[in-house]
């Protein structure tokens, strides 16, 4: 509730009741249906295994236009090396690498109108976060309480914004406990990703590159790359996943059908109908909201004084 009223900050009451009733009074059976998507691929493996050529080449093909590609750059200026690729543009990160900073990189790519952003890489947000906490005196619980939300909210931008986003995640060999002969000893169980667990579940697509530069999918809702061999990514991937993208309805679609909605039933069918664009096309949703309570009152008040008018006239005659 806290966080929708500090979306709503400056609306009036009659607009806040509308988007309440929109949001949370509305429940309806409705036909599954893709939309124009924004793809959020995270690819992870470790140092040299070129992660950062592999998000440009994807990209590439993404959007043809590299002046509308822009990186986030926390590794040291790599994203420069691969200058040659193309007109893209670069946002340098310094340290401290926070939720903060990252967040305002991609307000900043977002009003640039660009339309892939790759973060080189997401790993530095979770260990600036790990070692904050570490610095932290008190109850680790607790501490954990007020970093967690930073945290969230960088996921979150990530998985809200208008663009394509490509992040990079260091990985390194994981390990677990098992018994062997009476004792614990470590046992290798592969390469993990050092990001928080759990964040590689919000993006569309995971790819694993090796050190050879092999990738394979080991998360993968577009169905694109399900049980295929190793490849070597490049620009057609990124042609691949944008064509998939684009096989359902559109933003600029559903802008339409909102502009040009005839009542406010139909405004909620919209609403129900399009969820993933609830966020990015609230401003939108409530203005014709608005417009259309405004029309059902004119109407209503044209009503009472035509029936005044009958009334008088009725009157009048007898």
């Amino acid at each position: 509730m806290c966080g929708c009223l500090y979306i709503l900050k400056g609306k009036s009451c009659n607009e806040v009741s509308l988007f309440f009733y929109l949001k949370f009074c509305l429940m309806k059976l409705i036909k599954a249906e893709r939309k124009h998507a924004k793809i959020k691929v995270c690819l992870q493996g470790p140092s040299g295994s070129g992660k950062t050529f592999s998000a440009l080449l994807m990209a590439s093909g993404l959007e043809s236009d590299w002046n509308r590609i822009a990186i986030i750059d926390s590794e040291n200026g790599s994203a420069h090396l691969y200058s040659n690729l193309g007109d893209y543009s670069v946002i340098n990160l310094s340290k401290p690498f926070t939720p903060e900073k990252y967040i305002e990189a991609l307000e900043m790519v977002e009003q640039a109108q660009m339309e892939v952003c790759i973060i080189d890489s997401i790993t530095h947000e979770w260990e600036s976060i790990l070692q904050e906490h570490s610095s932290m005196t008190g109850n680790s619980f607790t501490n954990w309480g007020k970093l967690t939300p930073r945290h969230n909210a960088f996921v979150q931008k990530i998985l809200s914004v208008p663009f394509h986003v490509i992040g990079t995640t260091r990985t390194k060999q994981d390990y677990v406990l098992t018994e062997k002969n009476g004792k614990m000893v470590p046992e290798k169980v592969g390469l993990k990703g050092v990001q928080r667990d759990g964040v590689d579940y919000e993006f569309t697509l995971v790819f694993d590159i090796d050190i050879k530069h092999q990738a394979t999918a080991s998360k993968d809702r577009t169905g694109l790359f399900v049980d295929k061999p190793q490849f070597m990514i490049s620009s057609e991937t990124g042609r691949l996943i944008k064509s998939w993208c684009e096989t359902g309805t559109s933003i600029e679609q559903v802008k339409e059908f909102i502009k040009s909605c005839s009542d406010l039933e139909k405004l909620r069918d919209i609403y129900r109908k399009y969820p993933s664009f609830k966020q990015s096309l609230q401003d939108l949703f409530m203005l014709r909201s608005k417009q259309l309570k405004e029309v059902e009152i004119d109407i209503s008040n044209d009503l009472i004084n035509l029936n005044k008018a009958l009334s008088n006239g009725t009157t009048n005659s007898q």
